[in-house]
């Protein structure tokens, strides 16, 4: 893959989570040689909404992104609040990967506890960044496959 290049769109709503997250991301890019820019978010609900920002205007953009990584935590409290912030963010992000054809690593922890979201946020960045690495992978080896 030739300039490979990816948008990490992370929520720093939990600080010391976001950032385990981004630093495994950004090990796993950096030995992948793989190009990378991040855009902080304030929550969650919020990063669907800045991909979809970033796909519709990749058209008029010179960055054009090979794949995303979403990055970001939601946290259980005591009311249904983080039902709706998990299920619309998830939601929001598969709509619109799939509407525009394009890979996304979702790395966002819905976890019960902070402690629970702490752990898995350790390498739950580097998954999601391989996640976006293995469909990029798929993308390009069915590019290749057209084209004989």
């Amino acid at each position: 893959m030739i300039n490979k290049k990816v948008l990490i769109i992370i929520s720093k709503y939990y600080k010391d989570i976001s950032e385990n997250l981004l630093k495994s991301a950004i090990t796993f890019l950096e030995e992948n040689s793989i190009l990378f820019d991040v855009i902080e978010v304030p929550g969650a609900l919020e990063i669907p909404q800045v991909l979809n920002f970033q796909v519709n205007n990749s058209n008029n953009l010179k960055l054009a992104y090979e794949g995303y990584i979403a990055l970001g935590c939601v946290i259980k409290g005591e009311t249904y609040h983080f039902e709706i912030v998990s299920n619309e963010t998830n939601r929001g992000l598969m709509n619109i990967a799939l509407k525009h054809f394009f890979p996304l690593g979702n790395g966002i922890i819905t976890a019960y506890n902070y402690d629970q979201a702490l752990k898995r946020s350790l390498d739950k960045g580097k998954e999601a960044a391989e996640a976006c690495y293995e469909l990029m992978k798929i993308i390009n080896y069915n590019k290749k496959v057209d084209k004989n």
